[in-house]
Formats: C-alpha cells, structure tokens, sequence
C-alpha cells in the first residue's frame, strides 16, 4: 500500500487525511500550526517537523492549502517540500489556485523527477469529513489512474479534466457558478424581506420549484436563520473570484456577471466579515438594503 505525506491541516486537508487513515494508508502529516495535527496522530499517522521530513520517505505527497502564495512558500521554503521530494514520487494539490500556479508546480517537480496532479475539490468541510467530495484532475492521466485510488476514499466521484492546470480550470469554472448563486440567494432573500414575505415559507418554495438545488437551500436557511459558522470562509470566496477574474481576463474571456458579484464579495469582506462563511456575502446587500434577512 502506497506511503502518503498529507501535508495542510485546515478545514478540508484534515478530514481528507483522516479519511486516508480510515482507510488503512500509512500516513504522515505536518501543519504549519503543530498542535492541529493532534487529532490525526492519535489516529495512528505520523507526525513530521518539517514538510521536508514529511516527503523523504513516502510514495505520495498531498496537500491543500489556502492559496496560491501558501502552496510556493509550502515548496520552497527553508525545509520545504522541494527539499525532499525525490524521483518515483507523486506530488497531489488539492488546493484552489491558479492553472499557472499548477504548471510552476509541475514544472518544479519535474526537476526533481516528480510527477505532478493538480486534484482541486467541489465541497466543504462536511464532505471533507464525509469522504464525499468531488475531485477534478489535471495531468498525465497514467499517473491520475495510479492515484486514483486513494482519491476514492475521500470522495463522492473523481473526474480527470485533462492536462497540467485542466482540475484547476474546472475548480474556477465551478466556483463562478457557487458565488453567482450564492450572491444570487443573498439579493433574493434580502427582496423578499423588504415585500414583506415570510421568509420560511420563501424557502418552502425555492426547495421545490424547478431551479431548486442544494447550495440554494442549504444558503438560504442558514441566511434566514443567521447562522454563519463556517463551512468555507468569505475571504476564499473571495480569492476565488479575484483568481477567476484573473483566468478570464488572461483568455479574454467574458465574465460580466461574476465581475459584478466579486464586488459584493469585496464589499462583504472590507466590512469585516471575512473570517465567517461565505454566506456571509448577504450583509453587504443587508446593509444597501436597510433590512436584515431574518426570519
């Protein structure tokens, strides 16, 4: 059984690498934050120092972190994972970052011998500790198919997308349809309040009719109930939408839409509310609006 070094103990990576212990995989973590890899080790994984001593001696090195600045400091910095990685190793970003920061990855690792697969995922922290998230893919697809399964316990589906960069393209794609909608549930909540409709009975609707999905319902009750606690954080939102604005402008690609809904994004977080889930984007429109979508 392949040797795996999961490296990023935040909201996603440790339930990811508790799944891969569950799973029966011989794993060493690290976190910048020491104390954050307790739970993991009573466990059973290892704990590393540094994220050198981490990939020294494993098959595999997985990682997600916060953004594209944490995953090059992560490589190369004093200890680094450049320091140790070595030839017949696979290197797994599961991290949302830029199609850029992917090939500079690849091309990294390459050097050393190293193969590399950017894997970005659709879902949060309870699908983090669930093993249900839904993983997309990018690189050389012998290599994805030899990882594949140990992405499997940490998911609901994997979806190879490609080349170098594809799973992070796909991520961005992804997730200028979440902040569409979830900005989209914000204006609608915060309408229907200033009609004077009972904002529980607004979501007996929107949890039937046709354009019903998951992320509205599940918004939409935890807006009316004000309850913001954190499942993905308003701030990555945010360094999302700055990262698709980013892609788009580099292919020349029309986002008019999202332009407009990383405005609000940007406002919700200067007004302090950042650190709270990105569902949080509707006290910005609250604030415009006078009212507050409370049931």
């Amino acid at each position: 059984m392949e040797s795996i070094a999961y490296l990023g103990m935040g909201t996603m990576g440790s339930g990811m690498a508790a799944n891969l212990v569950r799973a029966g995989y011989p794993v060493t973590v690290w976190n910048r934050t020491p104390e954050k890899c307790e739970p993991l080790v009573e466990m059973g994984a290892e704990q590393a120092e540094t994220p050198q001593e981490a990939v020294e001696d494993v098959n595999v090195i997985m990682y997600c972190l916060s953004n594209d600045d944490a995953v090059k400091s992560l490589l190369t910095g004093d200890e680094g994972l450049l320091a140790g990685a070595h030839s017949n190793q696979i290197a797994v970003d599961m991290s949302t970052v830029h199609p850029v920061t992917s090939r500079w990855e690849a091309e990294a690792y390459g050097q050393r011998g190293v193969e590399f697969l950017d894997a970005p995922v659709f879902g949060s922290k309870g699908e983090a500790e669930a093993g249900g998230l839904w993983i997309l893919v990018g690189g050389n697809e012998g290599v994805f198919e030899h990882v594949r399964p140990i992405l499997e316990p940490l998911s609901a589906s994997v979806h190879y997308m490609g080349g170098t960069g594809k799973g992070t393209s796909m991520k961005l794609v992804g997730n200028l349809i979440v902040a569409a909608q979830m900005e989209a549930v914000g204006e609608a909540l915060v309408l229907a309040k200033k009609s004077g409709l009972d904002l529980h009975d607004v979501m007996d609707v929107l949890d039937v009719v046709d354009f019903r999905s998951p992320l509205i319902s599940g918004v939409g009750r935890s807006v009316i109930e004000r309850d913001f606690s954190v499942s993905f954080a308003l701030k990555h939102m945010l360094k999302d939408a700055n990262l698709i604005a980013y892609l788009a402008e580099q292919l020349r690609s029309p986002v008019p839409g999202a332009a407009t809904v990383r405005e609000v994004l940007k406002a919700a977080v200067n007004q302090g509310w950042g650190e709270e889930n990105a569902s949080a984007v509707v006290k910005a429109l609250e604030v415009q609006a006078g009212v507050e979508a409370e049931a």
